[in-house]
C-alpha cells in the first residue's frame, strides 16, 4: 500500500537515519519503537507528508487517504465542536465549490476553441468524476454518530472547542480523522489525553474497523493489544519484526546477544591479526603474509552492537516522615460549579501506606477532588488531613513553577540530598536529560521536558502523601518502569490519577471510580477492576436488550 524506499534524514551535520526501506500493507498494525530522539516522530511526519526527507521517496497508490494524528493538538479555537469535526469533509466542500466555479465560468466564456477552454472542460470532468464517485454521504449524521461514539453529548455539539480540556479536544481530532475513512492511520502518542474508557474504545476501533495503522505509544498495554508488527528505529537504521511488542522485546534481546557474540569474535580476530603484524613486520620471510593481513584489516567491515540503555537506575525515595493513621478523611463532599454538579456526597477514607488510583472519564472530577485535597478550590462537606501530613503534588502545571533561569542540573542539585547527589547525572539520563541536555536552562525546555524535570524534583523531596496527576504522559517505557519501581518501594501514601493501565497494574491495590456524579470505592487492583467492569457493562447491555 505504502512503499518507503531509501529514506534518509540529515540535519545539523548528523544523520538521523540512513537508507531505510519497508512496505506498509493493508491491515498492518505497526508499532514504531526506539529510544526518545531515535527519529520515530520524524518518520511518522514523513509518512504523513508534513515533512520532507533528505533523500529517498514514499510512494502510494493515487487515491490513498493517509490520516495523521500528531502528538500536539491542532484543533483551532473559534469553531463549535460540530463545526470543527465537519472539517473532516472540507476537501469535499472545496471540490464542490471548484466544480461550481468552473461551471459558472464555462457559462460565460465564448472562446470554445481555445486551449484554456479545453483545459477547464478537462478539469471539471476530472473533478466531477472524482466527486460523484464518492458514495453519497450524509455528513451531519456521520458527524453526530462519531461524536456520540466518542463520548460527547448532543448538548456539547454547539459548544466552543475552547471550552474543552485536552482529552476532549483529542477526541475531536480523532473524530475528524476517523470520518475520513482513511486507508492508513498514523498516530503519535494517541492515549496521552484519553481516559481508560476512551482508550478501550479506540483499541476496539483500531482492531475491528481500521485499515492500516502505524503508531507511536508508550502505553505498553495499548501497543500489545493492537499491533502485530514492530519496527524498531535505532542507530540510524530499522529492524522489522512481524510480532507484537512483548514478542519483539524477546527477539531484540536474542538479536543483541548474537551481535555481541559476533562483535567479540571480530575484536578477538582483529587483536590477533594486529599482534601478528607487529611481531613479523620486520621479518623478510613473512613480508607477503604481513601485507596480506594489513590489507585484510583495511577492508574489514567493522561490526556494531546496537545501543542499549543500560542506565537501569534504581531510584529510591527519601524515607517518609511518619504521618497519622489516616492522611485523608473525606465525608459527604460535594463540588458544584453553578448548575453543574461534578460529584455529590463523596466519602473517601485513605489509610497510611495506601496506594490508590483515581480513574474515570475525563471531566468526571478526578483532578477536581485532588484540588480539594490540595485546598486549591472550595467545596461543600468535610475534608480532614491527618496529623503531620506532608504532601508532594505533581500536576501538569507543576512545570510552570520551575525557576526558568536555572539549568536542568542546578534545578535538581538544589533539592538532592544524601547518596543521590552522586547519581544526579544518572538520574537525569534516566529521565532523558543525558549529556549536554543537563546544561540547558529551564526557559528553553519544551513543555514535555519541563514536566519530566518537575517530576524528578518531586521524587527527591521528603513527603509522606504523594499525589500524581497523569504522571506518565511524557515518559518513555524505560523511564516509566524506573518511576513505577520507585513508587512501589515508596513507604508513604500514594494517590495516582492515571489512564495508563500497565503503569497502575501491580502498583495500586485500591481504585476510586469517578462517574455519574459519584465516587465509588473498589478494593482491588486495576485489572480486576477493568475485567469486572466489562462484565458489568455486558450484563447491563443484556438487561437493556
Amino acid at each position: 500500500m505504502i512503499s518507503v524506499d531509501g529514506l534518509t534524514v540529515e540535519f545539523g551535520g548528523s544523520t538521523l537515519f540512513a537508507d531505510i526501506s519497508f512496505v506498509i500493507n493493508e491491515k498492518d498494525r505497526i508499532a514504531l519503537m526506539g529510544k526518545n530522539g531515535a527519529g520515530k516522530s520524524t518518520l511518522l511526519k514523513i509518512l504523513a507528508g508534513v515533512r520532507e526527507p533528505s533523500r529517498g521517496k514514499i510512494s502510494a497508490p493515487k487515491d490513498t487517504v493517509i490520516a495523521y494524528l500528531p502528538q500536539h493538538l491542532m484543533t483551532e479555537d473559534g469553531r463549535t465542536v460540530f463545526e470543527e469535526t465537519a472539517q473532516a469533509f472540507s476537501h469535499l466542500h472545496e471540490m464542490e465549490s471548484e466544480i461550481e466555479a468552473i461551471n459558472k465560468e464555462l457559462e460565460t466564456r465564448t472562446d470554445y476553441d481555445s486551449e484554456e477552454y479545453y483545459a477547464l472542460i478537462e478539469r471539471v470532468s476530472v473533478l466531477s468524476e472524482k466527486f460523484y464517485s464518492i458514495e453519497e454521504t450524509n455528513y451531519d449524521a456521520d458527524i453526530e454518530k462519531t461524536l456520540l461514539g466518542l463520548g460527547f453529548k448532543r448538548e456539547d455539539f454547539n459548544r466552543q472547542t475552547s471550552d474543552f480540556s485536552g482529552g476532549w479536544r483529542m477526541r475531536i481530532e480523532l473524530a475528524k480523522l476517523l470520518l475520513k475513512k482513511p486507508d492508513v492511520i498514523l498516530l503519535d502518542e494517541p492515549t496521552n489525553h484519553l481516559d481508560i474508557e476512551s482508550i478501550q474504545w479506540l483499541e476496539d476501533f483500531l482492531i475491528n474497523s481500521a485499515k492500516a495503522v502505524v503508531l507511536i505509544s508508550h502505553d505498553r498495554a495499548f501497543v500489545d493489544h493492537i499491533t502485530t508488527r514492530t519496527i524498531e528505529v535505532t542507530m540510524g537504521r530499522i529492524y522489522d519484526y512481524k510480532v507484537n511488542y512483548s514478542s519483539y522485546l524477546n527477539l531484540r534481546k536474542e538479536r543483541r546477544e548474537q551481535q555481541q557474540k559476533a562483535f567479540d569474535e571480530q575484536q578477538k580476530f582483529i587483536a590477533e591479526t594486529k599482534e601478528f603484524i607487529e611481531r613479523f613486520k620486520g621479518t623478510y620471510s613473512k613480508t607477503l603474509q604481513v601485507q596480506s593481513r594489513v590489507k585484510m584489516l583495511e577492508k574489514l567491515e567493522l561490526l556494531e552492537v546496537d545501543e542499549e540503555d543500560t542506565s537501569a537506575l534504581r531510584l529510591k525515595f527519601p524515607p517518609s516522615p511518619r504521618s497519622g493513621n489516616y492522611p485523608v478523611i473525606i465525608e459527604n463532599l460535594s463540588k458544584i460549579y453553578g448548575d453543574h454538579t461534578v460529584f455529590k456526597n463523596a466519602n473517601v477514607t485513605i489509610e497510611r501506606g495506601d496506594k490508590i488510583a483515581f480513574v474515570g472519564k475525563n471531566g468526571e472530577g478526578k483532578s477536581t477532588l485532588v484540588k480539594c485535597i490540595m485546598k486549591e478550590i472550595g467545596y461543600d462537606g468535610t475534608l480532614t488531613l491527618g496529623h503531620n501530613v506532608m504532601i508532594g503534588y505533581f500536576a501538569q502545571n507543576q512545570a510552570s513553577l520551575l525557576d526558568e533561569n536555572l539549568t536542568v542540573f542546578q534545578t535538581i542539585d538544589d533539592v538532592a540530598i544524601g547518596d543521590i547527589r552522586n547519581k544526579i547525572r544518572d538520574l537525569l539520563g534516566a529521565f532523558m536529560f543525558g549529556g549536554e541536555s543537563s546544561t540547558k536552562r529551564v526557559k528553553v525546555l519544551s513543555g514535555g521536558e519541563r514536566t519530566r524535570l518537575a517530576m524528578i524534583k518531586l521524587l527527591l523531596e521528603p513527603v509522606n502523601l504523594l499525589i500524581l496527576d497523569e504522571p506518565t504522559n511524557h515518559l518513555d517505557m524505560k523511564t516509566k518502569d524506573i518511576l513505577k519501581s520507585a513508587l512501589k518501594d515508596f513507604d508513604g501514601t500514594l494517590i495516582v490519577v492515571s489512564h495508563d493501565r500497565d503503569f497502575l497494574d501491580g502498583l495500586v491495590t485500591k481504585v476510586y471510580e469517578f462517574g455519574n456524579k459519584k465516587v465509588t470505592e473498589h478494593l482491588e487492583g486495576i485489572y480486576e477492576f477493568l475485567q469486572r467492569k466489562k462484565l458489568e457493562n455486558l450484563q447491563e447491555l443484556e438487561r437493556k436488550n
